[in-house]
């Protein structure tokens, strides 16, 4: 639904806004945020059976759209206002909704969402993300109004002309993508925090566990131990490069070293019991081989590559539905060490082999996000290999990946041990008990004096200048913040170290917290380990020559 005069249409300062909303107070509250800020073209219903006319007749340039409405939802009124629009045509779409979870902020974004506002509405964060997508809206018109200005100039296009068009078009779909990798990342966000916080219960008391069994090395119930405790610490970095997808260059350089056969050997055990079901289930064979070959080790993010053949063998898997084999090969080359993954599956179709890494491609409708290949070929990547991919139909698909060999060298040094510090009185706050608990415990291991506090509140309330040689504060709490925390210790004792930890660590966003922020010494993400905490401990101890003891009663 492009109009006819685009020439000037990106010049206009504000957009023409369509709100439907089934509460009169919704778009009341709406409108009454974006006249206050100058929009003066603002169309409106209560009645979502109403919605494609009325975008039909304004041509609005975004649309806030409530999810939950009778007669028509806003995926229903979503599919009308995209059938409405020209192929390509980017539409901003403002999903207004109080449900916030991750399955609803999908489903809605593979609906044509662009965005996202979570009722009850913040008046700044509305007019920022309006004008963020107007400013996208205005140079796909201008892309638009562009195009359509060669074409009257130009008759015949000439091969120039071809190629200047599909450099705009990838122009656009590329503004396009990020809008939605944004809103996905977003929500990632959120998940990573909550995620982290659970994970911390089950690390923290899965290693207690494992220091409270008589021969830790011996007992029966250990190995399982460490094997929760490495799933845990696994789940923790997925969820943080699901994070870090739509963030390029998030990443530091993967510096530990690998043994490639022994990974894959783990990647074929972990994915074995769910397609052997899966093929048990559908009645047909299924057969994983392994051709290693004597490799050198490699440098990487063991948990990221494991994550990234774990997917490619469950790919294969999805590809074989009468069944098949799959053969993960380990090949030493001049630089290089290279993985393969055949599959005897369907193949591909050379224009679904060529956008197979794209990210929110898929071949699996509902089934599928469009996300796990394109994960995979951003962790090869940032490992500094490449991967290509053979495939015909009928006669299977082959995953080349080549990862660069480690190379040791004087600068790499192993991480030294954390040394043991003399006892410290230390203060620790999290508003949730178990968390407390768990970090108490830690420290109370290695013979510190610990004093908890459920809120930011109580901790000052317990805090005096010199009762305590450090301050551990969660970041997200009820009522005062462990920033803010920080920042009030800090008034009244600035020597007295204080760690922060927090299941955001380590992002790029604007609120990510970093050792920069007044107040805090470290940052430590969550699920935290006694190891690190230790060590964590014993690096301010070094810094500082010897922590300013407060006297042990």
């Amino acid at each position: 639904m492009e109009q006819t005069s685009l020439t000037n249409e990106h010049e206009r300062q504000f957009p023409r806004v369509l709100v439907i909303d089934d509460e009169p107070a919704n778009v009341l509250l709406a409108k009454r945020i974006l006249t206050k800020a100058g929009y003066d073209s603002i169309g409106s219903t209560t009645d979502p059976r109403e919605a494609a006319k009325l975008f039909a007749e304004t041509g609005p340039d975004i649309v806030l759209l409530d999810l939950q409405m009778p007669h028509l939802s806003g995926f229903d009124v979503m599919e009308q206002l995209r059938s409405l629009t020209e192929p390509g045509e980017f539409l901003p779409i403002i999903v207004l909704t109080a449900d916030i979870t991750p399955q609803t902020k999908l489903r809605a974004l593979s609906g044509g969402a662009t965005d996202f506002l979570t009722k009850p509405f913040d008046h700044a964060e509305v007019l920022q993300r309006v004008q963020n997508l107007w400013r996208t809206r205005q140079l796909h018109l201008e892309l638009v109004a562009y195009r359509r200005d060669l074409e009257q100039l130009v008759g015949e296009r000439t091969a120039d002309l071809r190629d200047a068009l599909r450099k705009l078009e990838e122009t656009q779909k590329h503004v396009i993508e990020q809008e939605r990798l944004h809103a996905f990342g977003t929500m990632a966000s959120g998940v990573t925090h909550d995620f982290n916080n659970a994970l911390s219960v089950i690390l923290g008391f899965s290693e207690i566990a494992l220091q409270e069994l008589d021969d830790p090395d011996t007992h029966p119930v250990a190995p399982h131990l460490r094997t929760i405790m490495t799933a845990a610490l696994d789940g923790a970095a997925m969820v943080n490069r699901l994070r870090d997808f739509y963030r390029p260059g998030g990443r530091e350089e993967p510096r530990a070293v690998i043994d490639l056969n022994a990974l894959v050997e783990q990647a074929a055990g972990i994915t074995k019991p769910k397609w052997s079901s899966q093929a048990r289930a559908k009645s047909i064979e299924i057969e994983l081989r392994t051709k290693l070959n004597k490799v050198p080790p490699i440098s990487g993010d063991a948990a990221e590559l494991r994550e990234a053949l774990t997917n490619l063998i469950f790919n294969a898997v999805d590809a074989m539905p009468d069944g098949g084999e799959i053969t993960l090969r380990t090949v030493e080359e001049l630089a290089d060490v290279r993985l393969e993954i055949s599959d005897t599956g369907t193949g591909m179709p050379e224009e679904v082999r060529r956008r197979c890494l794209e990210p929110f491609f898929t071949t699996k409708g509902e089934l599928g996000t469009g996300l796990g290949l394109a994960m995979v070929y951003g962790t090869i990547e940032r490992h500094g290999g490449k991967m290509e991919i053979e495939s015909e139909p009928g006669r299977g698909t082959t995953f080349l990946i080549r990862l660069p060999k480690h190379l040791a060298t004087s600068q790499v040094k192993a991480q030294s041990e954390a040394h043991a510090v003399q006892p410290l009185s230390i203060l620790v706050v999290d508003d949730q008990p178990v968390l407390c608990e768990i970090v108490a415990a830690y420290l109370m291991k290695d013979s510190h004096v610990v004093e908890v506090a459920q809120s930011g509140e109580e901790a000052l309330a317990k805090f005096e200048p010199g009762a305590f040689d450090l301050v551990i504060t969660d970041h997200v709490m009820a009522g005062m913040s462990g920033l803010e925390l920080a920042a009030r210790i800090k008034e009244q004792s600035p020597l007295t170290p204080v760690f922060l930890l927090t299941g955001y660590a380590d992002t790029q966003s604007d609120t990510a917290p970093t050792a920069e922020h007044e107040g805090i010494d470290q940052v430590l993400g969550k699920p935290i380990s006694q190891i690190d905490l230790r060590k964590a401990i014993t690096r301010i101890s070094s810094d500082e020559g010897e922590v300013a003891r407060a006297p042990v009663a």
